[in-house]
């Protein structure tokens, strides 16, 4: 398996995208384009045809998947405000398989159309979807349960403020709407997700809740468990409660000592005054194991910089689904996460992009995250 990645800023964007495509396909030493994943800046959000026809003519790609973004990742580098496009290309042991799905509203609800994965075998997949209009945690829900231990990697486009703004790369089209995959036959996807956070106090069992509402945990309301946390904290962590307090939810009930990767990591939504409850961004089941989370950008960086040296090793390339809040939004410095992986990698081939939320793993189980670094790395099986 051959992996190359290139990124271009140069403001046309049929010669942006022939300039990256070509300079990735040097990398493949000759052999044929399996897959590639194309991502745009909004800037080319308009010349979206334009990109994916460059991309064909350049290098003749039997696949194709990928997105219009809000920023750019290719190399070391985060364009965020100007014009870019990357494009990583794959030569695979074996044909890419993509696919297209959509969501069509049903008097039941709705019902996901046009990809069975439980017919298609075992992935990995990489998934980029439309935050308008598909609902990622339904399919990722779905896949948990009924086709538990697939890996799927992968993000919301980022380049729309509105539905039917999103451009989807799929094969030699554009689309609007739905979400656009690739199945990647013996090939190993090696997920890395850091949600940025760190734990504080103890854990507690969750004792009353309903649908995303903790009304008790370990018999007391979570707004007086926090009351108790607060007041053994140290000044810096009080701050943080104020600003950055998530809840960690452990997804393993049998590990004897969660550490920091087995938390799913969700918003607070809401705290109630009078009787001490607590909104999080996800639902709660009674029995469950919580722990109270921060996250700032020291946190955030160190959590990521632990995950690459502990987990990174090699890897024949790597796609970047980065939070839309992190880059300068969060950090002093711009190009921190590409910088990070791709430092951590050795310069082995990255390409990636800006997410209105990133699709990976955590704990065995596929979810829909927001403010992580997910990174799949790729060897061959």
């Amino acid at each position: 398996m051959e992996i190359g990645a290139a990124l271009s800023t140069d403001p046309d964007p049929a010669k942006a995208t022939a300039e990256a495509a070509e300079e990735a396909r040097a990398s493949l030493g000759g052999a044929e384009v399996s897959l590639a994943v194309l991502v745009a800046s909004r800037h080319h959000g308009q010349s979206a045809e334009v990109v994916s026809e460059a991309l064909r003519d350049a290098v003749r790609p039997e696949r194709v998947i990928g997105c219009v973004a809000e920023t750019v990742v290719g190399g070391p580098r985060e364009v965020e405000d100007g014009p870019a496009v990357a494009v990583w290309l794959a030569a695979l042991p074996e044909p890419a398989e993509t696919f297209r799905m959509e969501f069509v509203s049903t008097a039941e609800g709705g019902v996901l159309g046009g990809y069975r994965f439980e017919e298609a075998g075992p992935g990995p997949y990489l998934l980029i979807a439309d935050p308008f209009s598909f609902p990622v945690d339904l399919l990722l829900r779905h896949l948990n349960e009924r086709a538990p231990g697939t890996v799927v990697m992968g993000g919301m486009a980022s380049g729309a403020a509105a539905a039917g703004q999103t451009r989807l790369f799929l094969d030699g089209g554009v689309i609007d709407s739905g979400a656009v995959g690739a199945r990647l036959p013996r090939v190993r996807i090696r997920p890395l997700v850091s949600q940025g956070c760190r734990p504080i106090g103890n854990a507690y069992t969750v004792t009353r809740a309903e649908g995303n509402v903790i009304f008790e945990l370990g018999g007391k309301s979570p707004l007086e468990r926090l009351q108790e946390l607060i007041a053994t904290l140290p000044p810096e962590d009080r701050a943080l409660v104020g600003t950055g307090l998530h809840v960690g939810m452990v997804i393993d009930e049998y590990l004897a000592e969660p550490g920091r990767g087995d938390y799913l990591i969700r918003n607070v939504v809401g705290v109630d005054p009078q009787n001490g409850a607590l909104a999080v961004g996800d639902e709660v089941e009674v029995g469950q194991t919580i722990r109270f989370h921060v996250r700032d950008a020291a946190t955030a960086d160190e959590d990521l910089r632990a995950l690459l040296e502990r987990e990174a090793g090699r890897a024949a390339g790597a796609l970047l689904f980065r939070c839309n809040g992190r880059g300068t939004r969060l950090f002093d410095a711009p190009d921190h996460d590409a910088s990070l992986v791709s430092n951590a990698l050795a310069g082995a081939p990255l390409a990636g992009f800006n997410c209105a939320g990133e699709i990976g793993p955590v704990g065995g189980r596929n979810f829909l995250h927001g403010f992580t670094a997910s990174i799949a790395l790729l060897e061959e099986a």
